[in-house]
């Protein structure tokens, strides 16, 4: 039924800044992009990692469910060294969110709230890993 993560998607008041933001976090420029009505930056979409997953922003304008406090739904992203990424998003604004927390041997998650009110999970995930170098 559910046969892979096709895009992850975050919401922003400023989704120029979250694009710049997530530019310099990510290494890489946002590969797509779509203008509203207005002309303001209204989505903007990142490729990123080993299966090229898509993370898009949309303009909270647009957001079903509008909230002021960090929302959404937890999803990780596999991190060679979880301390180095923990302490740069901190660096660069993002607030702690969760921890990081040893969730059995080879498993330790972290989370922070990004500067536009999402939630940004990293895992170092020793499966996934596994699953990588499996598939050759």
């Amino acid at each position: 039924m559910l046969r892979g993560l096709t895009t992850v998607n975050f919401w922003a008041d400023d989704v120029e800044e979250a694009t710049r933001w997530y530019a310099e976090v990510l290494g890489v420029e946002a590969y797509f992009e779509r203008r509203g009505p207005d002309e303001r930056l209204a989505y903007a979409e990142f490729r990123l990692g080993d299966h090229r997953h898509e993370l898009g922003f949309i303009d909270r304008r647009y957001a079903p469910h509008p909230t002021a406090e960090p929302a959404g739904a937890v999803v990780y992203w596999h991190v060679d060294d979880l301390t180095t990424v923990l302490d740069r998003l901190l660096s660069m604004g993002a607030k702690q969110h969760e921890a990081p927390t040893e969730r059995g041997p080879g498993f330790v998650t972290a989370s922070v709230a990004d500067p536009f009110g999402n939630i940004l999970g990293i895992m170092y995930n020793a499966h996934y890993l596994e699953v990588l170098e499996g598939r050759g």
